[in-house]
């Protein structure tokens, strides 16, 4: 086994200068970043985007199948799908990190190997963040800094009655992929040769353990000439972000059984696990797209982009939040979302 360096060796600053002699700035607008009181960012002709998320170990994440380097790559784009949530641009982000005894210089060299692997990919500068010693295993705090043009910026609260609902990519196989993994470590004796039964399910793999921003989904919208009434990233499942969606624009909703998009692999992986394949897309969160209401004249628009898809509509806020069923029955949408045990 590899002897790590222990963290105590460099101290606080010695490893805030480990970490930042590796990170270079790209973005013009990033004048300052680690090593002063705060960064420094030059927003002169748009408006500034900000958003936070914190992600514990043993509750957002666990390290017996996360490796550290996937990690840092998913801590970071689930921040920047927040940014093109709203129509916007992810552009530099702060690090924090509380970090117990067990973790060696290395380890946190993979994880920072991730979070610029995952700024590289989106264009993003690493401008400052913290360091703090935990008795509680890791902790990552990560604040996403972006920017929009005033009169492109999506709110939740812009629907209205009959404009379509849309979300991009599939649904539930985030969710899928994090089932079979709980499954294999449940199987895992702690023989050394002992397999992971992945095979064939690649997919849900990557879709829990290496999420991607739907940037790309942002600038096809763009390209087409659609500025979306609403939207919302899934992290916490269609049914809670719908609902997120209908509150904030004082509207209902009804969404359709049979247009909801679902992979191959969710499907026959809900079928090993006997679940709900519906339930899954519905409420298994973590899928990272974006679900977005537009004008129902924008139809033939909106169909002509690649990997959309049309779900539903926007109703009169009496109507309520409901999905159809295949058998035209009505469901009512219920959120989900994180509880404490």
């Amino acid at each position: 086994m590899t002897q790590k360096t222990a963290i105590a060796t460099l101290g606080e600053f010695g490893l805030i200068d480990h970490l930042a002699e590796k990170i270079t700035l790209t973005d013009k607008r990033s004048l300052k970043g680690i090593g002063d009181d705060a960064a420094v960012l030059d927003y002169q002709n748009c408006l500034a985007l900000v958003t936070t998320d914190l992600l514990l170990e043993g509750i957002h994440f666990d390290l017996s199948y996360v490796p550290l380097k996937h990690l840092g790559y998913k801590a970071a784009v689930v921040n920047f799908s927040d940014i093109y949530a709203m129509n916007g641009r992810p552009k530099q982000i702060t690090v924090s990190i509380g970090v117990s005894k067990r973790f060696g210089v290395e380890d946190l060299d993979e994880l920072y190997g991730g979070l610029q692997l995952a700024c590289s990919v989106y264009g993003v500068d690493i401008v400052g963040g913290d360091t703090s010693p935990s008795l509680t295993g890791l902790t990552i705090s990560i604040t996403c800094i972006g920017e929009g043009e005033k009169d492109k910026i999506v709110y939740r609260s812009g629907a209205k009655d009959t404009d379509l609902i849309c979300v991009s990519g599939d649904l539930g196989a985030a969710y899928m992929g994090l089932q079979l993994l709980e499954r294999e470590k449940q199987a895992f004796t702690g023989d050394a040769d002992f397999t992971p039964d992945f095979g064939g399910k690649e997919y849900l793999l990557e879709r829990q353990l290496k999420p991607e921003a739907r940037k790309d989904v942002v600038q096809m919208l763009h390209e087409a000439g659609i500025v979306p009434t609403a939207m919302i990233d899934i992290s916490d499942g269609l049914a809670s972000e719908l609902l997120h969606i209908a509150r904030e624009s004082a509207a209902g909703c009804r969404i359709y059984e049979e247009r909801l998009p679902i992979d191959f692999q969710t499907a026959a992986m809900a079928g090993q696990f006997d679940m709900n394949l519906t339930t899954a897309a519905l409420n298994g969160g973590e899928d990272y797209e974006l679900l977005f209401t537009v004008p129902l004249g924008m139809h033939e628009r909106i169909d002509a982009v690649k990997g959309v898809h049309i779900i539903g509509h926007i109703t009169r806020p009496g109507l309520g939040a409901y999905m159809v069923g295949r058998d035209g029955g009505e469901v009512k949408l219920v959120a989900q979302g994180w509880r404490t045990t």
